[in-house]
């Protein structure tokens, strides 16, 4: 059975045995330490060129690489956020999400830029700390299959905005799926990932995933990591994006900034 919360943890560094809205796991590596199965993939397809890049550029960044050019996740994932306590990669957004939403409710009909984060050490919390956050508002997933359902979201929102300025053709996905059949990738995880490589960038179906304005803005800040929003193209799908979300501009805003003050603490 496809685990779309196992893969979404591999997707941003965290932990295929926890990690969740639960608690931290003393002892383990830090966040982000060990390269995941996607990032050796995109590792083997780094030099290859052609749009066979799009994988690697999403992998390489979201699982915690760097793209050349960085952008709001190429701070994500990586070692020099330090210790999260595992935190699962949907509880990474969601903390995100709630902050930035915080923020921009707290400064509504005000000129104002985002807040500070919500706790001293930073915008990037623990998973005992994401739980305290988030327990009882609705960032939080209701059951497990809501965390199934809202981790799926955000891998399609992912996936959909790295292709944003770019497509890939039947040559590049076989060259592709023969990469993916060199590494422990399951056959589950494979046929989810080729399946959303192969399908047309589509703002609609990734605004329709969103059953909340907290969801919304969690696809918007999944969205938001997945790029370095430096073409045209790039800020074109993510300004229509917010629109179909029903995003206030300025909740887009406060996201923006809430990711971008994120990544420069690492």
């Amino acid at each position: 059975m496809f685990d779309a919360k196992r893969l979404l943890d591999q997707f941003l560094g965290g932990s295929s045995r926890g990690g969740g809205f639960g608690g931290s796991h003393p002892g383990q590596a830090p966040y982000g330490h060990a390269p995941s199965p996607l990032e050796q993939v995109a590792r083997s397809l780094g030099g290859g060129g052609g749009k066979a890049a799009v994988l690697g550029g999403l992998a390489s960044l979201v699982l915690g690489g760097r793209r050349s050019r960085g952008g709001f996740g190429s701070g994500f994932g990586t070692p020099g956020l330090g210790s999260t306590g595992r935190l699962g990669g949907l509880a990474l957004v969601a903390t995100l999400a709630y902050q930035a939403y915080q923020s921009w409710q707290a400064n509504q009909g005000q000129n104002r830029a985002p807040a500070a984060p919500a706790r001293a050490g930073g915008f990037i919390p623990s998973a005992d700390e994401a739980a305290a956050m988030l327990g009882g508002s609705r960032f939080a997933p209701a059951s497990a299959a809501d965390e199934q359902d809202r981790s799926r979201a955000l891998l399609i929102a992912m996936i959909t905005a790295a292709k944003a300025d770019g497509h890939i053709d039947a040559e590049e996905q076989r060259r592709i799926f023969g990469e993916m059949d060199r590494h422990s990738l399951d056959a589950d995880d494979k046929a989810f990932l080729m399946d959303a490589l192969r399908a047309p960038v589509d703002v609609e179906a990734v605004a329709r995933l969103a059953r909340s304005p907290e969801q919304a803005s969690e696809l918007y800040a999944g969205s938001l990591m997945a790029i370095s929003v430096d073409t045209p193209q790039e800020r074109a799908y993510l300004d229509h994006l917010a629109r179909r979300l029903g995003l206030d501009p300025g909740l887009a805003r406060h996201i923006e900034a809430t990711l971008a003050a994120a990544a420069s603490q690492r």
